[in-house]
């Protein structure tokens, strides 16, 4: 299963670590995702979702 987010599209990041030193050294920055389940079509189904995409959604029922 990808770390990609099901509705924004949005996947890790990469940069580098910097050390004290300033040594750099690869690294990543992972999505925030969530198992939800979504209305899609009418039907409920369990998707992965950003965090920041799950608080949209909850804003526009709300709102």
């Amino acid at each position: 299963m990808s770390k990609v987010c099901a509705l924004t599209g949005k996947k890790a990041l990469s940069g580098n670590k910097r050390s004290h030193s300033l040594h750099a050294s690869r690294r990543k920055w992972n999505v925030n995702l969530q198992k939800v389940k979504v209305m899609i079509d009418g039907k409920p189904q369990r998707v992965r979702i950003s965090a920041r995409a799950l608080k949209t959604l909850k804003a526009q029922q709300n709102g």
